[in-house]
């Protein structure tokens, strides 16, 4: 079993129903003041596209506005690290992700923060698959197309991404892996300049979560050859799975969920559990989420989050140091 296909059988582990805990979530008259959302990409990618649908309506439940802090660069490490570093008194609330809490860890030698230490997770959210799109002036109609042009010209060929140690890097080191063909990376800051640099032809191709890409893929500036899902988008329901265009045992859907800062009172990471996951599964969300390509998972409790980071570690730590992939 790969490790994304292991990340989303954990679903199951994700899925026990989360108790209210009505009496305990009250945490006094918290919150009192507008709560910041710190997330760790910059505007427009797929995550921040995600982390704001849930603000809004967080905000709702809270009686208080939701104030969306974008920090993007390097991976997700900066606003990880300032996210970490924030007063434990509820009033931070870190938009987390397979790469920031697993990836970085493996990628950077000093990340700065420990997600087991200096964080205390509150739910993870959904899954969010990566699409390899090329420019439409690119000859390649197929992945095997693209590999072919690897294998003639080894090094050469470039691919974009938000990163070191982001999930889109990372699904190119896994293509070199599992094709044997040896590609440039070439990372940007935030997701959108990476985007804009394969619609320039500036870089080859790149792995991008679906949100990102789906409009342009729509409007013809990009082709998609395959996502990274186990199976099919519905969004991108003519576009193969990178397993059935000849790359097997390739799936990665990376997670996103929710962190504050280590010691912040349990009560009230109990209450964000808790509103997170109802607004999660909420028909309006969900569907309004689905459609940019993101996939809510049932409700999961802080313990959970917290299992799945762990076992997360343990499975990809050691294929990055494999992959000699490090941080710049």
């Amino acid at each position: 079993m790969t490790p994304s296909r292991q990340v989303l059988a954990r679903r199951h582990v994700l899925a026990g129903a989360v108790l209210l805990f009505p009496a305990a979530a009250r945490a006094g008259d918290w919150p009192e003041r507008p709560v910041r959302m710190v997330i760790p990409f910059a505007p427009g990618a797929g995550a921040d596209i995600v982390g704001r649908t849930l603000a809004d309506e967080l905000a709702k439940a809270l009686g208080q506005p939701i104030v969306v802090d974008n920090k993007g660069g390097a991976g997700g490490l900066m606003g990880t690290v300032e996210g970490a570093r924030a007063a434990a008194d509820g009033y931070t609330l870190l938009l987390t992700s397979q790469g920031t809490t697993v990836f970085n860890i493996g990628l950077y030698k000093a990340p700065g923060y420990d997600p087991l230490k200096d964080l205390v997770p509150v739910t993870v959210a959904g899954t969010l698959p990566n699409v390899l799109v090329v420019s439409p002036a690119n000859p390649a109609a197929t992945v095997a197309d693209l590999v072919a042009q690897a294998r003639a010209k080894p090094d050469e060929l470039t691919y974009g991404s938000s990163g070191v140690g982001s999930s889109l890097h990372l699904s190119g080191v896994i293509l070199e892996q599992r094709s044997g063909v040896r590609l440039q990376h070439v990372p940007y800051r935030g997701a959108p300049a990476a985007v804009l640099a394969v619609v320039n032809g500036e870089v080859t191709m790149g792995f991008f979560n679906t949100p990102t890409v789906l409009s342009q893929i729509k409007a013809g500036k990009l082709k998609a050859l395959a996502v990274t899902s186990q199976g099919r988008s519905a969004m991108l329901p003519d576009v193969p799975t990178m397993s059935e265009a000849g790359i097997p045992d390739f799936v990665v859907a990376t997670w996103l969920g929710f962190a504050v800062p280590a010691n912040t009172p349990g009560a009230i990471v109990l209450r964000l559990n808790a509103e997170i996951n109802r607004i999660g599964q909420h028909p309006q969300v969900k569907e309004k989420l689905l459609v940019q390509g993101f996939e809510m998972l049932p409700p999961g409790s802080p313990e959970a989050a917290r299992k799945l980071i762990e076992d997360d570690q343990a499975i990809w730590l050691p294929i990055i140091k494999q992959s000699g992939a490090q941080a710049e």
